[in-house]
């Protein structure tokens, strides 16, 4: 007869926190697809191998899980690639540091208000006369690839500029402008664009560019509509439409600073 133990206690807890933290990771990620995917595999695995004893399903399938992991990262070597630089984060581990030092944490919590708030007046001046603008701000993963393919900036974030950025007579204005911490790094830039199905097809090149660097990394994209002046907002592979000031106001205040 099975004892069940404390230590077995302990083992499912671990094992159920995991994946809870995987789950939460993916999710935020825009990768839960794959945690599904892959969860349900192990679960018909189990289950015909360890519970119902079928040999021959059984057998294919031990054959598959021995090769598994190696299709799982050509398959979907991007998502991996997403979920793995976020577990690594620096910022994802940040609380262990904020814990013992919390006037840091004070500090980049009012330098990241000070970030937002030039972005936000600029959003909302070119929303006001229908300027085009395509601005994307950096998380965890580095953009550096995609800011070679604009003109580097490398300046503080400053309402005036990104205006002047994306006037409409400006030579920067068709490119992405992308901004890491404090700093605006690059404008110009070339964004790889999202194929997506269920993008509405008033929605121009700006909007899927947006959506395209929104499910290649953890950035968030923010669209100012040349036609319509309304913003919008990609981030964790999804696009938000008609956002109000406010509501960009509050998803920037939310975002971890650099």
């Amino acid at each position: 007869m099975l004892e069940f133990s404390i230590k077995d206690a302990i083992d499912i807890i671990l094992v159920a926190v995991l994946l809870y933290y995987i789950y939460k990771l993916m999710k935020e990620s825009g990768t839960l697809n794959i945690f599904y995917g892959v969860m349900a595999f192990i679960v018909v695995w189990v289950l015909a191998s360890e519970i119902f004893t079928m040999r021959l399903i059984g057998g294919i399938l031990d054959k598959f899980m021995s090769i598994g992991l190696l299709i799982l990262v050509i398959l979907f070597q991007d998502q991996i690639k997403r979920f793995l630089v976020e577990l690594g984060s620096h910022k994802r581990w940040s609380f262990l540091r904020n814990i013992f030092n919390h006037n840091r944490m004070e500090l980049d919590a009012d330098r990241a208000r000070a970030n937002v708030m030039p972005v936000v007046y600029a959003c909302m001046s070119m929303a006001k006369s229908r300027t085009g603008a395509l601005i994307v701000i950096e998380q965890t993963m580095p953009l550096d690839a995609y800011e070679h393919t604009g003109d580097e900036i490398d300046a503080r974030i400053n309402t005036r500029l990104i205006e002047n950025i994306f006037f409409k007579n400006s030579p920067l204005h068709d490119g992405a402008l992308i901004i890491s911490g404090d700093t605006i790094k690059a404008a110009g830039c070339i964004l790889p664009v999202s194929h997506a199905d269920d993008i509405p097809r008033s929605l121009g090149l700006r909007h899927r560019s947006a959506l395209g660097i929104a499910q290649a990394t953890d950035a968030v994209a923010i669209v100012v509509s040349e036609e319509t002046g309304r913003i919008s907002v990609a981030r964790r592979g999804e696009l938000t439409t008609n956002v109000s000031s406010a509501e960009l106001e509050h998803i920037l205040s939310t975002l971890s600073p650099a």
